[in-house]
């Protein structure tokens, strides 16, 4: 009897062991517009490269005019790493103008980066996996 409830639940750990992977990776289409694009121009916060996706934060102007900070969810960083996107490719102050998919939650300020456009140290610019221009 015991070995059997043992079974049953080194059963159902693994089952959840196995859901975890599973849950977190997300549809983008699940959490953005992907038939809409949005561009956004603004001065580079933060570039964060590291898995599962690379997210490029900028400060810009939101509709009303006032300053927000931007999330742009990028590709995983070894995919960017074979466009020629490294991680030392943004910096902060650095100016860009990015165009995605803009996010269904309007409030989040986050959009699906699409191409990125960087205009100081140099113009450089991505636009899609091609890799850069």
């Amino acid at each position: 009897m015991r070995g059997l409830l043992r079974f049953r639940v080194g059963v159902v750990l693994i089952l959840l062991a196995c859901s975890v992977p599973a849950y977190s990776h997300h549809s983008f289409a699940g959490a953005y517009f992907e038939s809409d694009s949005v561009t956004i121009d603004g001065d580079v916060v933060e570039f964060v490269y590291r898995a599962p996706h690379a997210w490029l934060y900028v400060m810009a102007a939101d509709s009303s005019g006032r300053p927000q900070r931007f999330g742009a969810e990028w590709a995983s960083p070894s995919r960017l790493e074979r466009d020629g996107v490294e991680r030392d490719t943004f910096k902060y102050g650095d100016q860009v103008s990015i165009t995605g998919a803009p996010g269904r939650n309007e409030g989040a300020h986050q959009i699906h980066l699409k191409k990125v456009t960087r205009f100081s140290r140099g113009k450089w610019s991505w636009d899609g996996p091609q890799g850069q221009r």
